[in-house]
């Protein structure tokens, strides 16, 4: 009587233990959950306010450029272009991330696109630096042609393009990083099922 006793307390002990796990469980997927959208709402959002700065650089670059500095128009054409190109290649990559819900969706085809939008993201800097080099070598050209204050506007431009490249290459690495994150806990929650 007394083992029965000592068994029936022990399956009650393990129950308990097991729904405890149960739930620990659940908390661990949320708080993953949780931290996969976290992390694909900032690189959303850097997405969308690269698209809208993008935008917003090309009435502002006429403003700039020809208006206040005196380039020429074939400048500001090119610099436009290259605003939309860096536009429609951003919209490209964000919709890897928008279009359906992280949490509810096949893991298996999330850990695909976000190993792709990484993917894309890396490989724009094959593109994305070598123009911004062109872009600035056509810069200097053209500041030389109007040659009024050019050592100034070098100056600054170079200066820009410094501050540029610091603040780039930061959120460039920030993305890579919260990429990967989402990748490493999908891993993480399908490692578990």
């Amino acid at each position: 009587m007394n083992n029965n006793f000592e068994l029936d307390s022990m399956r009650q002990q393990m129950d308990t233990l097991k729904k405890k796990l149960d739930e620990q469980e659940i908390v661990n997927d949320k708080l993953i959950h949780n931290s996969m959208r976290k992390n694909a709402h900032f690189i959303s959002l850097r997405y969308y306010i690269t698209i809208a700065i993008g935008l917003l650089m090309i009435p502002y670059s006429y403003w700039c450029f020809i208006k206040t500095i005196g380039l020429s128009q074939a400048f500001w054409i090119g610099t436009s272009v290259f605003m939309l190109i860096c536009v429609v290649a951003t919209y490209y990559n964000c919709r890897n991330l928008n279009n359906f819900d992280l949490t509810k969706s096949n893991l298996l085809n999330v850990s695909k696109r976000m190993a792709r939008a990484k993917k894309f993201d890396s490989s724009w800097l094959f593109f994305g630096i070598p123009a911004v080099i062109l872009w600035f070598a056509w810069l200097v050209y053209e500041v030389y042609q109007i040659s009024t204050a050019s050592t100034v506007l070098l100056i600054a431009g170079f200066i820009g393009v410094i501050i540029g490249a610091i603040i780039g290459f930061s959120l460039y690495f920030k993305t890579q990083r919260k990429y990967q994150e989402i990748i490493d806990q999908i891993k993480d929650l399908t490692a578990e099922d």
